[in-house]
């Protein structure tokens, strides 16, 4: 189960946004794994002084078309699908949508079943 939250500037339109999520979407059934229909992700936007990130850090040259998405997932944690999710991202987004690869900063975070409720109160386990 992943759950995507991607945080831009606002500004983008709504089929710039919807892009990005599809992008996010497959790259976690394809290449993470995911069952197909198992989307979840929010979209936030943010003014430009709610969205802060160090335009250089560790020698990248990061614009206003900056792109931080977080992907809380049970399946993919291994080394290689995380590389290549890292990879795939950068690529779809690039190709699909011209955002430049320092634009994009990728977490990941792994967590167990019973880490989430689908509804109900239930764990899911």
């Amino acid at each position: 189960m992943p759950f995507a939250r991607i945080d831009l500037l606002k500004g983008k339109s709504d089929e710039y946004r919807a892009a990005v999520a599809e992008v996010v979407y497959q790259g976690i059934v394809d290449v993470l794994k995911a069952p197909k229909g198992d989307r979840f992700v929010v979209i936030g936007e943010h003014s430009p002084e709610n969205l802060i990130y160090d335009q250089h850090f560790l020698g990248w040259d990061r614009s206003p078309d900056f792109i931080l998405i977080q992907v809380t997932s049970t399946v993919g944690n291994n080394k290689d699908s995380k590389l290549a999710f890292f990879r795939y991202i950068a690529d779809e987004l690039k190709t699909k949508l011209s955002v430049r690869p320092d634009d994009i900063m990728i977490n990941t975070v792994f967590v167990d079943r019973s880490d989430w409720s689908f509804g109900n109160g239930e764990p899911w386990v």
